[in-house]
């Protein structure tokens, strides 16, 4: 038992360690530290693009040893199109916005910013799927948009524009959340991530030739793979925790995110954290516990697993 809490843990650790990092990797790209300035379609190209290569790669080794049940699944032989056509042009959003916000902004203000995605998971569920909200979600989404408000810094005069384009990305991937919810009780999370992918490059890939240049150098390179083989480890990490132990124990990891991405403007783009960014992400962070709280406590009743955050895998 020690040790399967020891490699959820484990893995918990890589998987946020890695999400960061592809904000790392995209600001790198998008301002031009790594050579040439990738523009952020061309990035998300790159995420769904290689990201589909590597999902291919570890299904094709995992059907080659006989292990069918990530692909597979009798209960739903077919694949539902329009959920995954869905998830992917939300999915798609959600990272293209991301990114360009990574490109201007500090790394552990567009995370924080990102993590007000349940809220518009909540608003959602609640206005399409006719869902009841109660007083401590209305209250944890109070918190949470409270401390999206102080990193906005509408204090400075102006709100950047950089940071509405990380608040539009949290509304896009917190209503993929909802799409996630229905394909994660449907179908199996191999043939998903490989669906998504797929379309995510085809779609990707049609739009990035508005603005597309071919990439110079083998740092550029290197980051437009990584983006896509990271992202994929990151979810494949996330899987492996989930089926280890319960969701309600994996779910608080996922905010070590933003001390990750926290390090990594320290390290590398010798940019601290000032008092607003600590103050809002911080108050993120804390209607971020609660909602994530009567998440758990509403799944325990219902006797169904509290779901998967959809911060991983956007």
């Amino acid at each position: 038992m020690r040790s399967t809490i020891l490699i959820a843990v484990v893995s918990m650790l890589g998987c946020t360690m890695l999400v960061a990092g592809t904000s790392l990797i995209a600001k790198a790209l998008g301002s031009g530290a790594l050579g040439t300035v990738i523009h952020p379609l061309m990035v998300s190209q790159a995420r769904f693009v290689f990201g589909f290569l590597a999902v291919a790669v570890v299904l094709s080794l995992r059907l080659a040893s006989g292990r069918k049940a990530w692909v597979q699944s009798p209960q739903t032989p077919k694949p539902n199109w329009t959920r995954h056509a869905l998830r992917t042009l939300l999915g798609w959003t959600g990272g293209g916005l991301m990114f360009a916000a990574a490109a201007q902004l500090p790394l552990a203000d567009v995370n924080a910013l990102s993590f007000t995605s349940p809220v518009a998971t909540m608003l959602f569920a609640m206005l399409l799927l006719g869902e009841r909200v109660g007083p401590w979600r209305w209250g944890a989404a109070v918190i949470a948009m409270l401390g999206a408000l102080v990193l906005l810094r509408p204090g400075a005069g102006v709100i950047q524009p950089a940071a509405l384009l990380a608040v539009g990305a949290a509304v896009a991937m917190g209503i993929e959340a909802i799409v996630i919810k229905r394909l994660a009780t449907s179908e199996p999370p191999g043939r998903t991530m490989l669906i998504n992918n797929a379309m995510g490059a085809v779609l990707s890939s049609v739009v990035a030739l508005t603005v597309f240049v071919w990439p110079q150098g083998a740092t550029v390179w290197a980051g437009l793979i990584g983006m896509g083989v990271v992202m994929v480890t990151a979810q494949i990490l996330l899987l492996g925790a989930n089926r280890l132990v319960d969701a309600s124990f994996v779910a608080p990891f996922f905010y070590l995110t933003l001390v990750w991405a926290a390090v990594y403007d320290i390290v590398f783009f010798d940019v601290w954290p000032d008092a607003v960014s600590l103050t809002g992400a911080s108050i993120v962070i804390a209607g971020g516990l609660v909602m994530t709280w009567r998440e758990v406590l509403n799944a325990r009743r219902a006797a169904v697993p509290a779901s998967v955050t959809v911060q991983a895998l956007r």
